[in-house]
């Protein structure tokens, strides 16, 4: 294969951090925050919470970059943009720095906020950076056994949203739980069409991500139930706590983008059909979130 065009240093690292991907670090922040608007409201434990997030993200994503361009058999799978090392536009050393650098930013948020607001905090962060390192890393990694989809649904849904209101509120509650549900169904549906759109490079390299596992017809069932599930949580979610965050069902305003989704999937025929579904399986979790987060608020603040 000939030898890619190289892109600015800049471009390089803007490419590496995948920052179209960054919706799932940003979102569980907005909803599990805006559960907690109105009074005593800490801009800045808001502000440490959502890009220590963001950066542990970051993290993710050049560890699997570094990991991936390690393993046996990387330089036959497709040169996509964030291929930074493969490209030659960063060295090995410049990707392990930049791994420290977003894991430690991430670890001093956390650590700013277990100052203010005590320990729970600190067991979420340390369960949100180990997993964030083994999703690649590791003697036995996360996403290489079928376990990546309901770790990110744990991770990057109920976790995240939970310990978000937390910080603001130092309390536990049955609402965030319910709402973190469909922030959890969609943002594995992300990585559920990531998967599926890799998998025969990822039986190529030994990988074996669920989809991989359930092969192409079971795989679009499950993206349609990760949905489906997405919007049914929310409108039950937001019944059962009725009259309380009525507002959240603004969101359902998303639904035609998803079934619009789901038709793409059984249309799909290669890589840049599916590299399609996948910008639009993001843009349905921002979206979707975004609304969700801004309905919350308006239910707290009204």
């Amino acid at each position: 294969m000939a030898a890619a065009a190289r892109r600015p240093k800049a471009a390089a690292w803007f490419w590496a951090a995948r920052p179209f991907s960054l919706t799932a670090s940003i979102i569980p922040v907005l909803v599990g925050s805006a559960m907690a608007a109105g009074a005593g409201f800490d801009w800045t434990l808001f502000a440490l919470a959502l890009t220590g997030s963001v950066a542990i993200q970051i993290g993710t994503n050049l560890t699997d970059e570094y990991a991936d361009h390690r393993r046996e058999g990387a330089s036959a799978k497709f040169l996509a943009p964030h291929k930074v090392l493969r490209r030659g536009e960063l060295s090995q050393g410049a990707v392990r720095l930049g791994m420290a650098l977003s894991f430690g930013y991430g670890v001093a948020a956390g650590l700013t906020i277990v100052s203010q607001v005590g320990w729970p905090i600190l067991a979420v962060g340390l369960v949100a950076v180990a997993a964030a390192y083994l999703y690649s890393a590791g003697p036995r990694p996360i996403g290489d056994v079928g376990l990546g989809e309901p770790a990110v649904f744990l991770l990057m849904g109920v976790l995240m949203v939970c310990a978000s209101y937390y910080v603001q509120t130092q309390t536990l509650a049955l609402a965030p739980l319910l709402f973190a549900l469909p922030v959890a169904f969609f943002v594995t549906a992300i990585l559920h069409c990531n998967n599926l759109r890799d998998v025969d490079e990822d039986r190529a390299n030994g990988k074996r991500s669920l989809a991989g596992r359930l092969g192409r017809e079971r795989s679009e069932a499950v993206y349609a139930a990760l949905l489906g599930a997405g919007y049914a949580s929310l409108l039950g979610s937001a019944l059962a706590t009725a009259p309380a965050y009525l507002w959240a069902l603004a969101a359902l305003a998303t639904a035609p983008w998803g079934w619009g989704a789901v038709a793409m999937l059984r249309r799909a025929q290669d890589r840049a059909d599916m590299n399609r579904l996948m910008v639009r399986t993001a843009s349905l979790h921002w979206r979707a979130g975004l609304l969700l987060a801004a309905g919350l608020a308006l239910s707290r603040l009204a």
